[in-house]
């Protein structure tokens, strides 16, 4: 294990990252679906600023409940200050609180990578809107008696919770998409929006996250049994449906449907297709308006044949370098491996490793958050 850590030392040399570091995660029989998602997350350096940031300001609640959030600012502060700059380290105290937590994750066998990084960053959310709801209602009771008889007040602060709170988890990762269908009769658009925080996409053979991305917002024609009511018409009428990206997150994460559900087997099966994704990728004809420019900064691979078995592993961008984390082992590898982990342009291939999340970071000044 130091020697890893020692080899990775001496391939960065002088340009090892100043207050970096980079420790490999121990596994605890089969938790590397968890292990790849938390080094992508802890180097996605705004979530990990404001999540260190949150523990700092915390600290001092000595008898403050443990939960996920509570696990994982002390999983990173760990891993941040630590006097070695490489190592290994047990993330045990999250993995038994996840597991306490969610009972999906208890068993040994295979977990999906995706399904716990969305049941983690939800419960994150959860966790941090029920505490500034606590610190709400304390201020609320220890305002002024005039203020909490005023009764249309409390009446429009109790209204007011379907306007959701924006915690930094929603900063970084969430958002919006709009929903547009178009009567094709009376020609009335009817638009709803929805929050997302991450972004799930069909895959194709041989296509690009821009295509998918553009399949995602393509035009679908609502007709026969899938005809639209139309309010205005106060009928069923033809319509056409597409789906939009009105707001970009920050953090763009993507996920890839590499797993599907076929009818004929009854099971689910792997889709090894070659899906290229852009070291830089722009959001052009999602939004409404100007461009919005990404840039990749860590990728969760799946190895594997099968959806039910298997490994996962993550690629991660660190200060220009792209590291490889394989739960205790970090190495170093060059950009140009990256490129490795598309997909297989041919049906049957011995080449198993896909990415299957990817994690973009907001560069272009045609986000206007």
């Amino acid at each position: 294990m130091g020697a890893t850590g020692s080899k990775l030392e001496k391939a960065l040399g002088d340009q090892f990252p100043e207050g970096e570091r980079y420790f490999g995660l121990e596994n605890f029989g089969n938790t590397c679906y968890c292990n790849s998602v938390l080094q992508a997350l802890y180097f996605c350096v705004p979530f990990r600023e404001q999540l260190l940031d949150y523990y700092s300001n915390n600290k001092s609640i000595g008898d403050a409940e443990e939960n996920l959030l509570t696990c994982l600012a002390d999983l990173f502060t760990q891993i941040s200050s630590q006097k070695k700059k490489t190592g290994v380290i047990a993330p045990k105290r999250f993995v038994q609180r996840l597991k306490k937590q969610n009972e999906i994750f208890r068993s040994y066998m295979h977990q999906d990578a995706h399904e716990f990084l969305n049941f983690l960053l939800n419960e994150l959310v959860d966790i941090l809107e029920k505490e500034a709801h606590a610190i709400k209602s304390d201020a609320e009771s220890s305002s002024p008696p005039e203020k909490i008889s005023n009764g249309p007040k409390t009446g429009q602060a109790n209204g007011a919770q379907k306007e959701p709170l924006v915690t930094w988890v929603h900063k970084n990762f969430q958002g919006l998409l709009t929903n547009e269908t178009r009567c094709l009769r009376c020609e009335t658009v009817t638009a709803r929006d929805e929050t997302f925080l991450d972004l799930s996409l069909d895959i194709e053979q041989n296509s690009s996250i821009t295509s998918c991305l553009k399949n995602f917002s393509s035009t679908e024609t609502l007709n026969a049994e899938d005809k639209f009511f139309c309010d205005k018409c106060c009928s069923l009428q033809e319509a056409q449906k597409r789906m939009k990206i009105k707001k970009p997150p920050h953090i763009l994460v993507i996920h890839l449907k590499r797993f599907k559900y076929i009818e004929q087997l009854g099971r689910y099966k792997k889709l090894l297709y070659r899906v290229v994704f852009p070291l830089e990728l722009k959001l052009s004809n999602t939004m409404e308006d100007a461009d919005s420019e990404y840039s990749l900064f860590a990728v969760v691979v799946h190895v594997g044949s099968g959806p039910n078995h298997g490994h996962y592993v993550s690629l991660v961008k660190s200060h220009n370098h792209w590291l490889f984390f394989d739960d205790e082992n970090v190495e170093m590898i060059d950009e140009s491996v990256v490129q490795t982990f598309f997909g297989s342009a041919q049906e049957y291939s011995s080449n198993t490793d896909h990415g299957y999340i990817l994690f973009y970071e907001s560069i272009g000044t045609g986000n206007k958050s």
